[in-house]
């Protein structure tokens, strides 16, 4: 992958122009009294998809060539990036078969059809992100579709790092973002973004527990093998590749990981607090602080809330529990 630079962000951006929101960063009073700082958060669950994944999908989309754009184009997602390839699709008139694992939320997949329409085809894996993103790279050798990768590619992280772009543009005072941990085109498209307006800004992801192969691959360099299991950040579950980790230790300054339980008390505190509706992903970045993982003493802090497609019984259930 050929890593993005400030000017494809800004490419992203100019493109991306009427297409996807320019979400607010707006301070949260109770978060900054309890963390110390001021904290502000970038509503990225307001996006026509729910979720930041539009503007990388988006972006990838509309600059394939005519002949991959012919050929149809397969994808794996936990939901969200799927969301963003349904709707360039259905706008471009190309084929997408989408692949989601067993614990992609209800309220995802039914995203995915409604946007996608008759142009996608919707297909379930058992297991996880891996075996989901496996299945997907299989069907593209042996029919000739073009894979969409949801992280591991220019366009998506260039797109991506929009969200960072906006950020120091409505906030220039910020000196860390805190960012969802996936498969990493959030955060190194952020941190491209960010590091180029603001060398000395720090850009810190964080993870669950439950999946964390960036925390335990962070020092040595080398992708190691990590366990898995059930997560509230369904969205950020999954391996990483190496060249996202490459570039992360050029861009990035660190990750960190949360429990499941500070990660249900940050859904609840956003819905709470800022009636906001997160997902588990989206508001792993608040669980941080409010857990005390990351300090803001003193600081100018952005948080990235990823996205808000939650299904409504978890949701009511943490709600309940918290």
């Amino acid at each position: 992958m050929i890593w993005p630079e400030m000017r494809d962000v800004l490419r992203a951006a100019k493109f991306l122009e009427g297409k996807a929101r320019r979400t607010p960063t707006e301070e949260s009073a109770d978060l900054s009294k309890i963390a110390g700082g001021r904290v502000f958060l970038k509503w990225e669950n307001m996006q026509p998809c729910g979720s930041f994944k539009i503007r990388g999908s988006l972006n990838k989309m509309f600059h394939m060539s005519e002949g991959e754009r012919k050929r149809g184009v397969v994808t794996a997602s936990s939901g969200n990036h799927a969301q963003g390839v349904a709707m360039a699709a259905k706008m471009l008139g190309v084929r997408a078969v989408v692949f989601v694992p067993s614990v992609c939320p209800i309220t995802k997949r039914k995203a995915i059809k409604r946007l996608g329409g008759d142009k996608v085809e919707l297909r379930v894996t058992e297991g996880l992100y891996d075996e989901a993103e496996a299945a997907a790279k299989e069907l593209s050798r042996t029919e000739g579709l073009t894979y969409v990768s949801s992280y591991e590619d220019h366009y998506i992280v260039s797109g991506a790092g929009t969200v960072g772009l906006e950020m120091l543009l409505d906030e220039p005072e910020l000196d860390m973002i805190i960012v969802p941990a996936g498969g990493g085109g959030l955060i190194t498209g952020i941190a491209t973004a960010a590091k180029a307006l603001s060398p000395r800004i720090r850009i810190v992801g964080v993870q669950s527990v439950a999946s964390m192969p960036w925390v335990a691959s962070w020092q040595s360099g080398r992708v190691v093998d990590v366990s898995y299991s059930d997560t509230l950040a369904d969205g950020l579950t999954g391996g990483i590749p190496q060249s996202l980790l490459d570039l992360a230790r050029v861009r990035v300054d660190d990750f960190i990981a949360v429990e499941e339980k500070d990660i249900a008390g940050a859904i609840s505190f956003l819905h709470k607090k800022h009636h906001q509706v997160v997902e588990g992903a989206g508001a792993i970045g608040v669980a941080a602080l409010l857990s005390g993982r990351i300090s803001a003493v003193g600081r100018y802090v952005g948080v990235v809330i990823s996205g808000g497609n939650i299904d409504h019984e978890v949701l009511m259930r943490v709600l309940s529990e918290n």
